[in-house]
């Protein structure tokens, strides 16, 4: 049930920030969210990297883009003189990092009457006292800080000491595209399994290889790129499945290859909410992860796909075995999988779950910028 959202007598005015220079997961999911913000909304998108803007504008051209630099003693001077042109109702800003849109974030705060969102992508901790200590002091003067899982949420909770529910959950959604595919039809034994994300020791596609390595009948085919790629095929080389393995780089709609899947598999060893989730049950396709981040919110384990601990090889192995062998449970996951995706995990309900809360904050008084409350708990 979706909540009546207070009326503003004018349209909303919301700046969209990011200060990534890269394009992950992080950004496709502000990009999904820009493209189907209501019409209604005024829509600025802000960054510091042409190519990442680009991106957010393909499919709502007529969305009003601005360059700007978050390098140079005059970067924080550059924010605060563009937003206070804008005179934005809210300004959005969509972290890949705690520690990111720290300029952005600052000259945000400046202004006398906006409300400030931060969402947090990934819920890490640091080791560096100055990051620490700044992510802390601007997450605790916004008016709304979300991260995109209840899990995510109580994690940037205890990492930064903010204090117990002041961290809210809008878990991220991906495009419904209509029926599944169905489920290709293999001969018994053999299974196509599907891994999405950047070649990265956090996503543990080593791990995904080694468990690999002990369920035969598995092709496995890893979607993206990055500097793991010379350690993964060498890795492949010496567990003998090399020709089990392909690896076809970065692909722009990794979402086509889900039909010739049975299984997505995301191994990672921290996540916060992955698009890749939603898209594969969107998609009726079961799925197997680990216990990391916000994943056993979407994934219930025995229902819509099966969990395991992250780094256990021989846990994986064995959810694969059971996969490999059970094309009705494969089908049986998928089907709930896609009921609970279509509920909870569309792009449009994660939009319509940022436009109320913006609606709320600009009717609701400010939060307090420099008196702080003692966070509770």
């Amino acid at each position: 049930m979706v909540v009546p959202r207070p009326l503003i007598e004018r349209p909303l005015r919301v700046i969209f920030y990011t200060d990534s220079t890269s394009i992950g997961g992080a950004e496709i999911s502000l990009a999904n969210l820009i493209a189907t913000v209501s019409q209604t909304i005024e829509s600025v998108v802000v960054g510091v990297d042409d190519r990442v803007l680009d991106r957010f504008t393909a499919t709502r051209p007529q969305v009003e883009q601005i360059l700007l630099t978050d390098r140079g003693p005059g970067a924080f001077l550059n924010h605060w003189n563009t937003f206070r042109r804008l005179s934005p109702d809210v300004v959005h800003l969509n972290l890949c990092t705690p520690w990111a849109g720290a300029i952005g974030l600052a000259a945000a705060l400046t202004l006398p009457n906006a409300r400030v969102v931060r969402v947090d992508q990934l819920p890490l901790r640091t080791t560096d006292a100055v990051e620490l200590w700044r992510t802390r002091c601007l997450s605790l003067r916004v008016d709304a800080h979300v991260a995109v899982g209840e899990a995510s949420a109580r994690r940037m909770e205890d990492f930064y000491a903010l204090g117990r529910n002041t961290v809210r959950s809008i878990p991220n959604g991906v495009p419904d595209r209509g029926e599944p595919p169905p489920l290709p039809d293999r001969l018994a034994g053999e299974m196509v399994l599907g891994c999405i994300g950047r070649l990265d020791p956090m996503k543990a596609q080593d791990v995904l290889l080694r468990a690999v390595a002990q369920v035969e009948g598995v092709q496995l085919v890893i979607l993206g790129e990055g500097g793991e790629r010379p350690a993964l095929e060498q890795l492949a080389q010496e567990l003998g499945i090399a020709d089990r393995l392909s690896l076809p780089g970065w692909v722009e709609n990794p979402h086509t290859y889900l039909a010739n899947f049975d299984v997505l598999a995301l191994p990672s060893r921290s996540e916060g909410f992955p698009l890749t989730i939603g898209e594969a049950m969107l998609a009726g396709r079961s799925v197997v992860a680990t216990r990391v981040g916000s994943i056993p919110e979407a994934v219930v384990d025995g229902e819509t796909g099966l969990l395991v601990e992250k780094n256990d090889v021989e846990g994986l192995a064995l959810a694969l075995r059971r996969l490999r062998d059970d094309p009705a449970l494969r089908e049986r996951f998928g089907k709930r999988g896609r009921e609970i995706a279509v509920a909870q995990l569309t792009v449009e309900r994660m939009t319509d779950r940022y436009e109320t809360l913006w609606q709320e904050l600009v009717a609701s008084p400010q939060h307090p910028r420099w008196r702080i409350p003692r966070p509770k708990d």
